[in-house]
């Protein structure tokens, strides 16, 4: 079984007295991809260093809403830069967040616009956040899309009908550990009818651990409870769910097989 989780910070401080062992029980459980989006300028010469440092590591670059407070009004002419040299396969974390208090909206668009334009202009596909912003990240791309953009909306939470509006503009969902919690129902319900072929994986570790390990460190070896809820709610094979789902994120992300 051969399994690519769609979105690992390995690059986070969480990972640094044990990374190498981390991806070595990634690639145990079958996870021999990872990608790996950043969240602000200044991490991203280490996160260019970690991937390099094993097979199956592709970096994103991107500005993180939430961390609006550490981006630098020359950061996304320095994005550009950073496309232009390194071709990562995706721009992001970008997007929208509007459950954090006191982050400034205006600010947030202002980012995440001139990121939905460097996708636009490099052909690259985007990897969003949106937390409680679902519609006004959809409201962005088909305001700045022109029809072109393309990626995934991770960790989604919304609503089926906000799904398919995605879907219709080019965008997959990213699906992880939340799904694991029996609580999660309307997610479950989304997963168990909604159309394979946009469905990612993954774990956005080192956080929002699966209900096997609440509470703790997230890893991408984790990536495997996962599938198999999501294989259990739909009523098909581990195998066949990862086989599709992996194939999801090598079509959006232009990914040689893992």
């Amino acid at each position: 079984m051969r399994l690519l989780d769609s979105h690992c910070h390995l690059d986070a401080a969480e990972f640094d007295a044990d990374r190498d062992a981390v991806v070595e029980r990634a690639r145990a459980a079958g996870v021999l991809g990872q990608v790996v989006p950043a969240v602000t300028a200044a991490s991203w010469p280490k996160l260019r260093q970690v991937c390099r440092a094993a097979p199956g590591l592709y970096p994103a670059y991107g500005l993180h809403p939430t961390f609006l407070a550490e981006h630098r009004p020359d950061d996304l002419h320095e994005l550009a830069s950073w496309i232009e040299n390194e071709h990562p396969p995706a721009i992001g974390e970008c997007g929208l967040d509007y459950f954090v208090e006191g982050l400034d909206r205006d600010a947030q668009a202002h980012y995440f616009d001139g990121q939905l334009r460097l996708a636009r202009e490099h052909g690259l596909p985007l990897i969003v956040h949106a937390r409680r912003a679902v519609d006004a990240v959809i409201a962005s791309i088909r305001r700045l899309g022109d029809g072109r953009l393309r990626g995934v909306v991770h960790s989604f939470s919304g609503s089926p009908e906000q799904a398919r509006q995605l879907w219709s503009l080019g965008f997959m969902i990213g699906l992880g550990g939340p799904l694991t919690y029996e609580r999660a129902q309307r997610l479950r319900r989304l997963v168990a009818r909604m159309p394979l072929e946009f469905l990612l994986l993954e774990t956005d570790a080192p956080d929002q651990p699966d209900a096997g390990i609440r509470g703790q460190r997230n890893e991408p070896a984790r990536l495997r409870q996962v599938l198999d809820v999501v294989a259990m709610l739909r009523g098909q094979a581990p195998e066949e769910i990862a086989a599709a789902t992996t194939a999801n994120a090598q079509r959006l992300f232009a990914l040689p097989a893992p």
